[in-house]
């Protein structure tokens, strides 16, 4: 007989996908916290409400196995109820429904209101910038607009998200606000594409008087831009970078190829010469900037002359940070047209063989800063090391800065300059200065 939990009407908010799940995350868990409920982020409770990634291949295996994993846990009693929102139920909520009936209810990547009614909330509108944030308590995502208008042939994100929507500068600013008063000392802004910001509602391109508005908020001290978009970017968001200290001389900007057929097949609206100038520009503009890019290998076409195109120019390039995916095929989007004629075996040597050339470029580009001291943030403890982060590196993706706990004492959260002792290819070994 199957027996009630005893972890009464706590609502467990499991996470999967990109920081963007995880800002929406910290939004409904701020909206359940403010009707009173007892929420939790990724512990035990009764309640579960997944937040599922159905972006490619291999994370949308991990939201199905993780529902699979949910509903096994409701079938044998360990929790009562659970609910499905996010991208996967966004993009196949009737394909969900008939394989996984268990679940209580699915709900969309703009369903908040009706998912807080199912947990027995209301949503309210007056909160603005009321989250309850799951990262360390000196960063936090600060999500600038949703969804995205590009026709980038392989992705499935405008399905998922919509078109482009801008929030407004005053709102970004209370919510910076609010999040400074809670300690947080970096912003890392993210949207589906960045450049894009306030082309709807203040028909120009915003993001540097943004910047230049977040810049001002008090408490805030590092200001980080996720996901820029190299076609038509706004050249005056890098006079702000250079001119203002809170902004980090970073930017990441997925580039995805620079074979010209590729990225034409692709629809990126650009070329090898215009990516390899706007880089050159970005360099020139701001010496110290440290550009990361995320790429794609084994696209429908991808040829060999192709493949040692997009490597020679990775060598060329330098980019002081580097992710490679290989291509995943997805139903709905235009590249589903083509045939995905390059073999999986070879997509993931390909992808092996760019991060061999970017595993080296990494380890040079670290030499360099041994001797140099740096100011860095402490993000946490990890066994026998506090680890931070320089300007130069985002959380989880990028370098860490990792200093001796068994020596050294630094205080999470705060800003220490720390001297670089030693390097390895992906991470800095330091003592404060």
């Amino acid at each position: 007989m199957r027996t009630k939990s005893l972890k009464k009407n706590k609502i467990n908010v499991v996470t999967l996908g990109c920081s963007k799940n995880v800002y929406d995350s910290e939004v409904l868990m701020g909206q359940l916290r403010a009707n009173n409920k007892e929420v939790a982020h990724e512990e035990e409770g009764n309640v579960v409400v997944i937040n599922t990634c159905g972006f490619i291949a291999n994370a949308k295996e991990e939201s199905v196995n993780t529902i699979l994993d949910y509903v096994q846990r409701k079938e044998a009693g360990d929790v009562d109820k659970v609910f499905v929102t996010g991208c996967l139920s966004e993009r196949y909520k009737p394909d969900l429904e008939k394989e996984i009936p268990n679940v209580d209810a699915y709900f969309g990547t703009s369903d908040l209101p009706n998912l807080l009614k199912a947990l027995g909330a209301d949503y309210k509108h007056e909160l603005i910038g009321e989250r309850l944030t799951t990262t360390p308590k000196n960063y936090a995502y600060l999500k600038i607009a949703e969804g995205c208008d590009r026709p980038c042939s392989f992705c499935a994100i405008p399905l998922m998200r919509g078109k482009h929507k801008s929030t407004p500068i005053e709102d970004l600013v209370a919510e910076a606000e609010k999040l400074a008063a809670n300690g947080v000392k970096e912003l890392i802004l993210i949207a589906q594409d960045l450049t894009y910001y306030g082309l709807d509602l203040y028909k120009k391109r915003n993001l540097a008087e943004l910047l230049q508005a977040l810049a001002k908020v008090e408490g805030i001290e590092w200001i980080r831009l996720h996901y820029a978009f190299p076609t038509g970017f706004p050249m005056d968001v890098l006079e702000v970078m250079r001119n203002e200290p809170k902004i980090c001389n970073y930017i990441d900007i997925p580039l995805q190829h620079i074979a010209d057929a590729i990225l034409k097949s692709m629809r990126r609206g650009t070329t090898q010469a215009k990516t390899t100038k706007l880089l050159q520009d970005f360099r020139k503009a701001v010496p110290e900037m440290a550009i990361r890019t995320t790429l794609i290998v084994g696209y429908p076409g991808e040829t060999e002359e192709d493949f040692e195109t997009l490597k020679q120019w990775v060598r060329e390039m330098r980019f002081e940070r580097l992710g490679c995916f290989t291509y995943s095929h997805e139903e709905n989007t235009h590249a589903y047209n083509l045939e995905d004629d390059v073999p999986e075996e070879v997509k993931q040597e390909r992808a092996n063989s760019i991060m061999e050339v970017q595993s080296q470029i990494s380890w040079e580009l670290n030499q360099e800063k041994i001797g140099k001291t740096f100011r860095c943030i402490i993000d946490r403890k990890e066994g026998n090391h506090f680890v931070g982060r320089t300007e130069f590196d985002s959380p989880d993706v990028d370098n860490e800065v990792l200093i001796d706990a068994t020596k050294h004492y630094v205080k999470i959260g705060d800003f220490v300059n720390i001297k670089i002792t030693d390097a390895s290819d992906y991470d800095l070994f330091g003592e404060p200065a």
